[in-house]
């Protein structure tokens, strides 16, 4: 110990330790930063510049800086804008209703059955998205059983009250669209939901009702309170993805009930008025940012998982 205070006490220099592994968390980062930078960000950047240019698919496109095509498409296409966003949110809302139950039972009650009823509910993901919509088609064709119930318990009337069919028939309706949104986006409503009911310990609402709590208030201020993240996780979820769907408009829909993915798709592939259709995309995705931060901010919650 002497020799040690010794060499110190002679003023030489004391190296600091080295720090191999400084860099790790860097390059562990990078090629995910490499992949969103190369296939998000460039994108959007391209994309970005598209909607900026003037011009035709024969005589090329040329930058000119054009941003009245952001006011001309709105003006154009806002009917299919915010009849995308009425179709997202119902179609969330009904999610939320459905999945929301099963989640809380898959959770807390499902006991040894938890693992089937998480394999049911990934299990439409084993098939195409394509394949899953034109199910639907079969499911509300005009000679199938659901149909025929529909018409005999009085169901398809109530439906052209509320203006989701236009007649007798349930395909190419909003009805149809709505429901095809519903059953596709369900699983991402579920799986967050289920993720943070697990998480609940029961032990908080039996000393709720300990507390003379009825099982409705235990709900509204123990379970509800609780599981608030994987109700944002989940209506995030499903509301981002179907805002922005064409699928289930162009297979169960009719010329009524056209979403503005389909516009961009047809802007983009048919019309190829490539200009047009990358303003619609920077539309969407603008309306979608500011919806979800407000959502967020309202919701009192920024933790998504």
């Amino acid at each position: 110990m002497a020799e040690g205070a010794a060499v110190v006490g002679t003023g030489a220099p004391v190296r600091k330790p080295v720090r191999r592994g400084r860099w790790v968390p860097y390059a562990l980062l990078a090629p995910g930063l490499l992949w969103l930078v190369v296939f998000f960000v460039v994108p959007m950047i391209t994309l970005g510049s598209q909607s900026l240019q003037e011009g035709n698919i024969d005589d090329g496109y040329v930058f000119t800086g054009n941003v009245s095509i952001y006011a001309d498409a709105v003006q154009r296409y806002w009917p299919h804008l915010v009849r995308s966003i009425g179709y997202a949110a119902t179609a969330t809302v009904l999610a939320l209703v459905l999945g929301y139950p099963l989640a809380y039972f898959m959770a807390q009650k499902a006991g040894r059955w938890k693992n089937i009823l998480l394999i049911l509910v990934i299990a439409p993901f084993f098939t195409s998205f394509l394949i899953r919509t034109l199910a639907w088609r079969n499911i509300l064709s005009d000679d199938g059983p659901v149909v025929a119930f529909a018409q005999s318990t009085g169901f398809t009337s109530l439906l052209q009250a509320v203006g989701l069919t236009s007649n007798d028939t349930l395909l190419a309706s909003k009805f149809a669209v709505i429901c095809g949104l519903t059953y596709n986006f369900l699983p991402f409503m579920i799986l967050p939901l289920y993720a943070s009911l697990e998480r609940l310990d029961p032990r908080l609402v039996e000393a709720a009702g300990d507390l003379y709590a009825s099982p409705r208030e235990a709900f509204r201020r123990v379970t509800w309170p609780l599981s608030l993240p994987g109700v944002v996780a989940g209506t995030l979820l499903t509301f981002i993805p179907a805002a922005g769907d064409f699928i289930n408009s162009r297979l169960l829909g009719n010329t009524e009930t056209v979403m503005i993915g389909q516009v961009i798709d047809s802007q983009f592939l048919r019309v190829l008025d490539y200009p047009l259709a990358a303003a619609l995309s920077f539309i969407l995705l603008t309306m979608i940012v500011v919806l979800v931060a407000f959502y967020v901010r309202k919701a009192g919650t920024e933790e998504l998982v």
